[in-house]
């Protein structure tokens, strides 16, 4: 089933977008706009623990990214490894790289092809191979004193970048909550539209319940912004309004239900593959989709939001612009609620299981980030220019499909469809698209290496995703 809880997740600030831009491997989704795509939330696994695995399936553990970069010389395509992961039973620490291949050949090509030297020396070479903008390095340690508790450090440095990245987290799992403090400086944050923002620190308290039986969850946060949030491509844009400094007390609930239509329940002697050479345990690759079902689910919920601190006065001024950021146009208000809903309809053919032509899978799921924007919207009509331009003010429909391959290879390709008719097409049209390729691990039970890419965002990478949809 899709990920209905990123509805109430998107609420709040540690909400983690995949990208390959930082080396931790994700970047949060901004608070308060529409939902994220599935295909685009972030592992959870840490970005090290994925690079120590999936470095053992290619040659000498160099894995790929591809991502722009403000320099061109640099070029999209980087590599990163592993480098160094001492552990114990309680505590590891990891060290990784990244390296820029295409403006080292460009600048070896460059002394080659000199005309005033017959030859380049091996200190010219040398120099061009020790520049620091083609190399980036990140540092992570985790500590856990106790079974249901850990600490997380992590810090990274970026040759094109003058400032290193740091963060921090806490984790206590309790009997039935979970409490998550984290700080970082700065934190790298992506909105609906794909941009980047670089908030200089951001803080997060938050305590979470686990699902009931009845499916009814709820989520209290404390929040904190402090500095000017930098556009990270140089446009002269608004900022975000939950991105300016101040400090957020933030509460959420949500209650979801699910409901088969039909589904074959698997069995162990389902399993079971009769030979010539006798009998073979033959699970699915993928116990997740080891089921042909057809359901729906929903979810929805609320929140509400009080925010503390003047917003005009941590700008510089209202009407001023800070490094490309237009402060006058935006307005938060100090006291919000809302409600959120999504339904999703889902319908899978096939176990997984063959190796040929036994798994197809779509999945549906319309969204409503702000029920109050939406409703504003109708009873406005297009008279109101600012609903026009308030994105949550439109339904969204997520459609995802998965067809496997050959053997543990699923295509799958997830796009988002923005349902409105105001723009003048009178049809929905599509806002992002994200294709992939995923190879799982019939040993890991749900385990697959995810191969990705991003036409909007020009972004690409692989991870591991283990129990993930």
């Amino acid at each position: 089933m899709a990920r209905l809880r990123t509805a109430m997740d998107s609420a709040f600030w540690d909400l983690d977008v995949a990208t390959p831009r930082v080396l931790e491997g994700s970047a949060k989704a901004v608070p308060g706009e529409p939902f994220p795509m599935d295909a685009t939330r972030a592992s959870r696994a840490i970005r090290i623990q994925q690079v120590s695995f999936l470095g053992n399936g290619f040659p000498l553990g160099i894995i790929p990214s591809y991502f722009p970069t403000s320099s061109k010389d640099s070029g999209s395509l980087s590599f990163q490894s592993l480098f160094l992961k001492p552990a114990t039973s309680n505590w590891w620490v990891g060290f990784i790289g990244q390296f820029r291949p295409k403006k080292l050949i460009s600048s070896i090509k460059a002394e080659f092809t000199n005309e005033d030297t017959d030859f380049p020396s091996f200190k010219d070479v040398a120099k061009h191979v020790l520049e620091k903008s083609l190399y980036s390095f990140g540092l992570s340690t985790q500590f856990s004193p106790t079974p249901s508790t850990y600490i997380r450090w992590s810090t990274e440095s970026h040759g094109e970048e003058k400032r290193r990245r740091h963060k921090m987290m806490l984790f206590h799992k309790l009997t039935s909550h979970d409490i998550t403090f984290e700080a970082a400086w700065p934190q790298l944050f992506i909105d609906h539209k794909g941009q980047y923002w670089d908030v200089p620190e951001s803080i997060s308290l938050d305590l979470l319940s686990l699902v009931s039986d009845s499916g009814f969850r709820y989520r209290l946060g404390l929040h904190k912004n402090s500095g000017h949030p930098d556009a990270l491509n140089g446009q002269i844009v608004d900022a975000p309004t939950s991105l300016l400094p101040g400090l957020c007390a933030k509460a959420a609930f949500s209650y979801e239900k699910s409901r088969d239509f039909w589904r074959k329940v698997q069995t162990r002697e389902d399993t079971i593959e009769k030979t010539d050479r006798g009998l073979f345990w033959r699970p699915s690759y993928d116990v997740r989709l080891s089921e042909p079902h057809s359901a729906i689910s929903g979810i929805i919920g609320g929140t509400c939001a009080a925010w503390f601190g003047d917003r005009a006065n941590s700008m510089s001024a209202e009407s001023k612009e800070y490094e490309g950021i237009s402060a006058s146009t935006k307005k938060r208000s100090p006291l919000s609620a809302d409600l959120f809903g999504s339904v999703c309809y889902t319908i899978q053919h096939g176990n997984f299981r063959k190796f040929y032509g036994d798994l197809t899978r779509v999945d549906a799921r319309l969204d409503m980030s702000s029920a109050s924007s939406f409703a504003k919207r109708i009873l406005n009509g297009s008279k109101s220019s600012k609903m026009a331009e308030d994105p949550n003010s439109h339904p969204r429909l997520n459609l995802t499909f998965q067809q496997q391959v050959g053997g543990p290879i699923v295509f799958r390709l997830d796009s988002r469809f923005l349902l409105d008719s105001s723009s003048g097409k009178h049809r929905p049209h599509m806002e992002d698209l994200i294709c992939s390729f995923t190879y799982s691990f019939r040993l890991l039970q749900s385990g697959k290496a995810v191969f990705w890419y991003s036409p909007k965002r020009k972004e690409g990478m692989v991870e591991l995703r283990v129990y993930e949809f």
